[in-house]
């Protein structure tokens, strides 16, 4: 045996050979037409699990479940202290499941072992932690009016926010296990019930933190998971009429698609979408920084990351030296599975995402761009593509108009600072950026200019749990993390006392 490769765990193999059905009321059901959806290893290709392929009946059996379970209080009605008490136990289950968590997730995805460990797990338990503790700071305001009728008589006023409800929560395939728990703690902790809908390619992840929710007392019916196909299990929920709130990560075009089937019912929405995102890189940066920065931001998950650095802008002084560096740095990664400690590429998610990267490199070839790392998908079995490096390109081309989400960075070098911010701004898309320089005038004067949810300076990427994030323009709306994302799963009463 391989000794790079991490020995599955007997636990993760048995999990893997279940009959996997959806889970309504705390119990696993099958598909009422009976349906199943093949689950492939990326590293291979090769099926390793199925699930039920819910359709519009399930959905309204998951939906009504989560609604007998809101209405009946099991969960809102709990006192916040003790919702907070099961989302902490729930974090301990996590944690003490992480090995199994990030073996799922690896097998399932395909993304490195380290970094399910890390990120997956490891980042998701402190979130749990932290989202947790909101459960009991949720408040209103008190506050003076000024109601002159009739005369005489005096009011208080107050407000007061309540759980919204049924929660849909929708998620990608990228970060599964991460996401669907950015959508459910603070979900949770402000007292609603959830029908959650992974992805069609990754839904294991899901379907075991069901099970878990359950180990740690949350009660049947609060957590339900739905697995099927977006284009009917997803718009069904999405369009249902007792959902009271959708919580959707994805790309932008499926985004308004949900967005449309929610508005029919008014149901409130928060979207987080696509990006393009721009790294600007000035004149004074430190060179060897700014090139772990383009690996880090551009590479992480093999660029299967919203936020990932796409656009390099780099001053012309500075511009061959990183672009050289970050070249010769990826013509020397090795591929291999997720499973494998060594490797520094792992595959895509699928085969409809190698082969959508790979057109957008035949594509870019075509217009004209120089190839100068990677350049197309790798022989060996599996859905692996090439770190790339893309030079001689400019804003007309789809390459950097478009997002590929996949292993692919584009680099154009600029000659003046408003410049780069122009064409950094010079997208549809508004999730996030990076500025790198140690010029702190520099920093506070671009960084309101750079229109992006979240800048970072000096860095890519990296996330906590008490900073909001979410885009601008096409890259959604409403925000993740934080007070607001708690805020986002109530609705917010005014109460108005004569006395």
């Amino acid at each position: 045996m391989d000794q790079n490769l991490v020995p599955v765990l007997p636990v993760v193999s048995a999990f893997l050979r279940k009959e996997h059905g959806l889970l309504v009321d705390g119990t696993s059901v099958q598909a009422r037409a009976g349906g199943r959806i093949e689950v492939r290893n990326p590293a291979t290709g090769e099926v390793i699990a199925s699930v039920a392929d819910g359709d519009e009946q399930d959905v309204e059996a998951l939906v009504q479940s989560a609604h007998r379970a809101f209405a009946g209080g099991v969960w809102s009605g709990l006192r916040p202290a003790d919702r907070e008490r099961i989302l902490l136990k729930f974090a301990e289950v996590i944690e003490a499941h992480g090995e199994e968590l990030a073996q799922l997730e690896t097998l399932n995805q395909g993304k490195s072992i380290h970094i399910s460990r890390a990120i997956e797990v490891g980042a998701s338990v402190e979130y749990v932690r932290y989202m947790a503790g909101w459960a009991t700071k949720i408040t209103g305001e008190t506050m003076d009016v000024s109601i002159a009728v009739p005369q005489g008589t005096r009011y208080t006023a107050y407000t007061r926010r309540e759980p919204a409800g049924v929660v849909a929560a929708i998620v990608p395939w990228n970060f599964p296990l991460m996401i669907a728990i950015w959508k459910l703690i603070p979900a949770l902790a402000a007292g609603c019930t959830i029908v959650l809908k992974p992805s069609t390619e990754t839904p294991l992840t899901a379907l075991r933190l069901g099970e878990l929710a359950l180990e740690a007392g949350i009660p049947p019916g609060v957590v339900n998971v739905l697995t099927g196909r977006g284009s009917r299990a997803g718009q069904a929920l999405a369009s249902h009429p007792l959902v009271s709130k959708i919580s959707f990560t994805g790309s932008t075009d499926i985004g308004k698609t949900v967005a449309h089937a929610a508005v029919d019912n008014m149901t409130r929405f928060s979207l987080e979408l696509g990006g393009k995102n721009p790294m600007v890189v000035l004149a004074d940066a430190d060179v060897d920084k700014a090139i772990q920065g383009v690996l880090m931001g551009g590479f992480l998950n093999q660029g299967q990351v919203c936020a990932a650095a796409s656009r390099l802008y780099i001053h012309r002084s500075k511009f061959d030296q990183i672009v050289e560096g970050v070249a010769d740095t990826v013509r020397g990664m090795t591929l291999g599975s997720g499973l494998d400690l060594t490797a520094q590429v792992n595959p895509l998610v699928s085969s409809k995402q190698q082969q959508s990267v790979c057109r957008y490199l035949d594509i870019a070839r075509a217009e004209g761009a120089r190839v100068l790392a990677g350049g197309g998908k790798s022989d060996r079995p599996g859905y692996f593509v090439q770190p790339t490096v893309l030079t001689n390109v400019d804003h007309s081309k789809t390459v950097v108009r478009e997002e590929i989400f996949g292993p692919v960075l584009v680099a154009m070098p600029f000659d003046s600072v408003e410049e780069a911010i122009q064409l950094a701004n010079d997208t549809p898309y508004g999730l996030a950026a990076s500025l790198w320089t140690n010029d702190l005038s520099a920093v506070m004067n671009l960084t309101p200019s750079i229109q992006a949810g979240t800048v970072w300076v000096n860095s890519h990427v990296p996330l906590d749990p008490n900073l909001p994030f979410g885009g601008h323009k096409q890259s959604g709306v409403g925000r993740e993390f934080g007070r607001t994302a708690v805020e986002s799963f109530t609705e917010l009463k005014s109460v108005c006392i004569a006395h």
